[in-house]
């Protein structure tokens, strides 16, 4: 346990980042596993939608730091292929 003022501070902050941070990676995660449904279950139009949406939550991780940038990159890749596929 820290005995500083300012490492007391720190603690308190990343521990409130790390929250954040994970909650927005459980969401990224979720929108993506979404999409992945619905391109199982041959749902063209709601494979769209979920599409537009994993790829907004992937650009928002990259500015966030969550993910780095080439991953969601090849990411974006594999799900727009995926949707290619159910066309």
């Amino acid at each position: 346990m820290p005995n500083i003022k300012s490492a007391k501070k720190r603690v308190k902050v990343i521990e409130k980042k790390t929250a954040i941070n994970t909650a927005r990676k459980t969401a990224l995660k979720t929108a993506i596993k979404k999409f992945e449904a619905a391109a199982a279950a041959s749902d063209k139009d709601a494979a769209k939608v979920l599409f537009n949406d994993a790829v907004k939550k992937l650009d928002q991780g990259v500015a966030h730091g969550i993910i780095h940038k080439n991953k969601a990159a090849r990411k974006k890749s594999q799900l727009a292929v995926k949707l290619a596929k159910l066309a």
